[in-house]
């Protein structure tokens, strides 16, 4: 009996299925991941990396790697990212064993703290190292955790930039400006996990999906690979007669694009349209022009699929990212330094020489050279002289007053700025005859 294959041998293999694997990193990324392994996305496998013990062994995904056990002593980092970063670096090898196969790593973490901060940026560098597609999802203090996690969230984010091929940052300040006051704190932190697993839902469904306008995995690289840079991805879903508006609303004022400032500074961008057999192609044109409107410098590409079991429902996935070059990790950089800036220039040696930044302010020396000594004969001369011109005895010389010449004045050019030569209260830039009043001949 023979196979399909073999009766049709140019018949083209069927594409194997998109391996995905999703990381939690620390206390936060641990609970992130267990709610979005809870959303049964097939083909997807979880993993949760953490300093502590305890916390591990809370949390509801199974793959469970405990790292820096010899530093930490199964406890938290607490707060350190220097100590986060160096378990990481000890058990590279189990960190590699988690990214073998996958064509794509979620690096899921909450910034600010210990673990999380410091060694997401070290997974994300593994997971790059080993072939894969590495976007990472991270969450962002809310203010009142204070300057400290704020400043230790902001390094953790541009190592993270340098390492992974797209970041995805989430705020948890903006989160907490869309809930009421009385909200419990329980709940705020489950919303953050909500938005950031409907994210990674909504990835899984864009690659996966078969429909009528495909986008592959090749689509996804293109737009998020090599760019070390903020990419931005949101979902939303909505049902009834005016469904793409209410979708488009809910999307726009996801924040995870920054209420719609991330498609205005974005330069590619990726959008699945997924609906039930009542899917219109007005409704595709509508929601496409409206996104064209708002990234009017980005390149679209539209993917739209159908699903019977999205009868009467339209859910629109969108994925933006922007320009950028690598960014260095800036763990060493003081505080208000540009992270975009290289610690150290070089410069030609002459320029160094002349142009020293780091040379010391050195003021204008006021020293004065004394007069020349004149030679006997010379003296002899001009006592001979003064003792000439001198009035007879007992008549009073008429006093000269010696005035200014009227010559023509020269600007001084280039020290016509120039502060005047004050010694002792006189300016010696005058000539000493006008200063001392010296009659000439």
């Amino acid at each position: 009996m023979t196979t399909e294959s073999e009766e049709f041998p140019g018949q083209p293999t069927p594409a194997s299925p998109i391996t995905i694997t999703v990381l939690g990193v620390g206390g936060a990324g641990g609970h992130a991941v267990g709610d979005i392994a809870a959303r049964e996305c097939a083909g997807m496998s979880f993993a949760v990396v953490n300093t502590d013990a305890r916390a591990l062994a809370c949390c509801r995904v199974s793959h469970r790697v405990q790292i820096g056990a010899a530093l930490t002593r199964g406890f938290s980092a607490g707060g350190d990212p220097d100590l986060g970063r160096q378990a990481a670096e000890e058990e590279t090898d189990k960190l590699k064993a988690l990214c073998q196969g996958a064509e794509i790593i979620f690096v899921v973490a909450g910034l600010g703290g210990g673990t999380g901060t410091g060694a997401a940026p070290v997974l994300a560098r593994i997971a790059k190292e080993s072939g894969a597609l590495v976007l990472a999802l991270v969450t962002l203090p809310f203010d009142c955790e204070g300057s400290r996690r704020q400043l230790q969230a902001e390094e953790g984010l541009q190592a993270l930039k340098a390492a992974a091929d797209g970041v995805i940052c989430l705020p948890n300040q903006k989160v907490f400006k869309m809930l009421d006051e009385n909200t419990p704190v329980q709940e705020a932190f489950r919303i953050t996990n909500v938005l950031l697993a409907e994210g990674v839902n909504g990835i899984w469904r864009l690659l996966t999906a078969e429909g009528l306008i495909k986008i592959d995995f090749a689509d996804l690289c293109r737009v998020v690979r090599g760019r070390h840079t903020a990419s931005a991805f949101a979902t939303a879903e909505a049902q009834g007669p005016n469904r793409w508006r209410e979708a488009l609303d809910k999307l726009l004022a996801s924040p995870l694009l920054d209420g719609g400032q991330a498609l205005s500074r974005a330069d590619d961008v990726l959008v699945s349209i997924l609906g039930g057999p009542d899917l219109t192609m007005a409704e595709i044109t509508r929601v496409m022009d409206e996104i064209r409107r708002h990234s009017e410098q980005a390149q679209l590409t539209l993917g739209a699929a159908l699903d019977p079991g999205c009868a009467d429902r339209l859910v629109v996935t969108l994925v933006a990212s922007e320009r950028g070059g690598i960014v260095e990790p800036h763990f060493a950089r003081p505080c208000g330094v540009d992270p975009l800036r290289p610690l150290t220039t070089e410069v030609p040696e002459l320029t160094a020489q002349m142009l020293n930044p780091e040379e010391p302010y050195r003021p204008r020396s006021r020293f004065v050279a004394p007069p020349p000594e004149l030679p006997p004969d010379r003296k002899e001369e001009l006592f001979a002289q003064q003792t000439a011109s001198a009035p007879a005895r007992g008549r009073r010389a008429p006093r000269m007053r010696q005035g200014q010449l009227p010559l023509e004045i020269i600007a001084k050019g280039r020290f016509e700025k120039s502060e005047p030569t004050i010694y002792r209260g006189q300016d010696l830039d005058v000539p000493t005859y006008v200063r001392r009043g010296v009659a000439l001949n």
